[in-house]
């Protein structure tokens, strides 16, 4: 009897991984139809990467790590792309520097197309077999990888498109945008806004004491989600929603980046090395000052900000975010005050399968509301906690182990998702982490408060 349940359970688990990784590999693909081949080409910065080279990554990846182990005769498609699209994993492979993969021009787009239909071939013959129970959980860690480089191919066009003097437009607005399987017409409502003012922001007490965080369940999680454990929390405060590109401009107005007093350290360094006056993608017209007349780049195009003043300000570094903070007279929160406010909520909000590809308006929010309501989608958001493992954390055996923990250095984490993350990818205990000065990802602020 119990062989025959562990066999049924392993069954379902093959037959819902199957699907799985069939719907996020379409995504991806659909994702780059509005893309020609010489968009896909373009690296703008070196932390970005091609959309061409996101294709290969993520078929390279379920080879590397799931073919070439799991399937008995599996014939590799070209052996140069075991190296040549490795990203960072120094135990299995050499790999070409990073700010170099725009010169990739050959393999083409259509060998790269090709490659990835030998492995989708691949991983079907697998999972038609009887695949060996880790072979599944590297299938299901390849679609959530797939997943993450979704999200990063879209950062990585929007900065492509801000960097091309002409400024294309990825998504026209009106146009039926990438649609998931539990995706929502909602068409491009959170775009428009008639001069509408975001309501005040409003802050959710929690009493804080002893909790526990980290991973819970059977389902999927990375390994920097684990060990689960206890925290200690003070009472604290959350907002009930993010910081908005009007309430930033009035930081910017009020001489925000000429202010040192505002700014770590290290993030006044970087205000001054690198000029910064307002977020990524925040241009000023006609000779303007910072008192106004920015125009915001966005993947449905250029957006004036008294149009969008009640939308999330994005593409913000944790310095900024951190010095808004500041100025507003509040602080971020940590990771876990995050967490434990988030724990348990339905996971819903403007995540890619609202198909919006922008954070959306918070006019309508309701200030009365259970803030952790809104804890999910439009941005990122900073937290205060510096990204290390957990007590007793672990990192998967061999090559694997360096798809986290080798980064648990100089990085800052930040939860919630985006508008651009997949909503079968994030829960509560999600652990997204870059260096605190990274603006190029959809980042935001939510306020934070001790109440003690």
């Amino acid at each position: 009897m119990e062989k025959m349940v562990a066999e049924r359970v392993q069954v379902e688990a093959r037959a819902r991984i199957a699907d799985r990784f069939t719907q996020v590999r379409r995504r991806t693909l659909a994702l780059c139809e509005p893309l020609s081949a010489e968009d896909m080409m373009v690296q703008s910065c070196p932390e970005a990467s091609p959309a061409k080279w996101h294709l290969a990554h993520t078929a390279w990846f379920f080879e590397s790590f799931v073919l070439r182990e799991f399937l008995s005769g599996y014939r590799l498609f070209n052996p140069d792309f075991s190296w040549l699209f490795n990203s960072y994993y120094e135990s299995f492979s050499d790999f070409p520097e990073k700010r170099l993969r725009s010169s990739f021009s050959r393999p083409a787009l259509d060998e790269v197309l090709r490659y990835r239909e030998h492995v989708d071939a691949g991983i079907e013959r697998l999972l038609e077999s009887d695949p060996d129970p880790e072979a599944l959980k590297r299938i299901e860690l390849g679609a959530n990888h797939e997943e993450q480089h979704q999200e990063l191919l879209l950062t990585d066009i929007l900065s492509a498109f801000f960097t091309n003097p002409l400024r294309p437009t990825y998504r026209e607005q009106g146009n039926e945008a990438v649609r998931g399987r539990e995706g929502r017409d909602q068409g491009t409502k959170g775009l428009r806004n008639q001069g509408n003012r975001a309501v005040a922001i409003e802050f959710q007490d929690y009493e804080g004491g002893l909790r526990e965080v980290g991973h819970v369940g059977n389902g999927f999680c990375f390994d920097n989600e684990l060990p689960r454990h206890r925290v200690w929390l003070e009472p604290y405060a959350l907002a009930h929603r993010l910081v908005t590109c009007g309430e930033y401009a009035a930081f910017v107005a009020d001489g925000g980046y000429r202010r040192g007093d505002l700014w770590l350290s290290a993030g006044w360094d970087a205000v001054k090395s690198h000029g910064w006056r307002a977020p990524l993608y925040w241009t000023e017209e006609d000779g303007a000052n910072e008192n106004g007349n920015w125009t915001i780049f966005t993947l449905r195009g250029p957006r004036r900000l008294e149009e969008i003043a009640d939308v999330p300000v994005s593409q913000v570094s944790f310095y900024e975010a951190d010095a808004y903070a500041r100025w507003a007279g509040y602080r971020l929160p940590t990771e876990f005050e995050w967490e434990a406010a988030a724990e348990g909520r339905l996971i819903e909000g403007n995540l890619l399968d609202s198909e919006l590809l922008a954070p959306c308006r918070v006019t309508d929010l309701n200030p009365n509301q259970d803030g952790a309501k809104h804890c999910y989608g439009d941005c990122w958001q900073w937290t205060s906690s510096a990204y290390l493992g957990y007590p007793g954390f672990r990192p998967l055996e061999g090559a694997l182990g360096e798809y986290n923990g080798k980064f648990m250095s100089g990085q800052m984490v930040l939860r919630g998702g985006s508008c651009v993350t997949p909503q079968a990818h994030i829960r509560s205990s999600y652990r997204n982490f870059f260096p605190a000065e990274t603006r190029w990802q959809f980042s935001g602020i939510r306020l934070a408060r001790v109440t003690c």
